[in-house]
């Protein structure tokens, strides 16, 4: 079985090929999002915990999330579904897909290094690969450079060269960020809805008396209407 390690912190990952199933069976009949402890792989690999990410078996079909067995199943996917990709809007298609328990029919598992151990582990923990596109969304950006919400998020940027094109590097555009533009738009909007809601609450008032008039032009009316009879009665 091979091994697909990725080293989120440096950026690195590395496939590892075993051959010996005592080394792999602390793997068997565990799911995916396990977390398990690397001695089991030999000397290189000691102090280090992974998790199981996924997989794939001999046929090439992919572990899935949730599906409680080890061997191979026919789901109907539709769109938001992992293992899935609507090429059409709204159509349905039924897949084959492996279950997330780890079994020994699989050729490939993915793992992902939780904590590092004691020695480094050469292409996987030993350089640090340099990101080529960071986050866009300005609180991912604080996240990633632990800023504060005084400090200025579009300095921070991952920015990327590029040789071949007239730009010397290109950044991507910052998501959700608060600049006083945006502020002001904000009470700008918040300003018109209070004038209307204002206006809505004169017309509202004006109608009120309006109606209340109408009412007592009514009853004047009537009780005008009601006197002449009685009048005409009494002659």
């Amino acid at each position: 079985m091979k091994l697909m390690i990725a080293n989120p912190a440096t950026g690195q990952h590395k496939v590892v090929e075993i051959d010996d199933d005592n080394k792999l069976r602390p793997f068997f009949d565990k799911r995916m999002a396990s977390e398990i402890e690397g001695d089991c792989l030999g000397e290189d690999f000691k102090g280090y915990v992974f998790r199981i990410a996924g997989g794939n078996d001999k046929q090439g079909f992919p572990m899935k999330q949730g599906v409680l067995t080890n061997n191979r199943v026919r789901l109907l996917f539709k769109k938001g579904m992992s293992c899935f990709r609507e090429r059409r809007k709204g159509c349905r298609k039924r897949k084959s897909v492996r279950g997330c328990i780890v079994g020994p029919d699989l050729s490939v598992m993915n793992l992902v290094i939780i904590k590092k151990g004691e020695a480094d582990v050469e292409g996987l923990t030993d350089v640090m690969q340099p990101r080529r596109l960071g986050p866009k969304r300005a609180n991912h950006i604080r996240k990633l450079f632990s800023l504060d919400k005084k400090d200025d998020v579009r300095k921070f940027v991952v920015r990327r060269d590029c040789p071949d094109k007239k730009k010397k590097s290109k950044a991507p555009k910052i998501q959700r960020l608060i600049t006083p533009q945006l502020l002001q738009r904000k009470r700008h909007q918040k300003a018109v809805i209070r004038k209307r809601m204002q206006a809505g609450k004169e017309a509202k008032e004006e109608y009120m008396k309006r109606l209340a008039e109408y009412h007592q032009e009514l009853k004047e009316a009537k009780a005008n209407e009601v006197a002449k009879k009685k009048g005409k009665k009494t002659d």
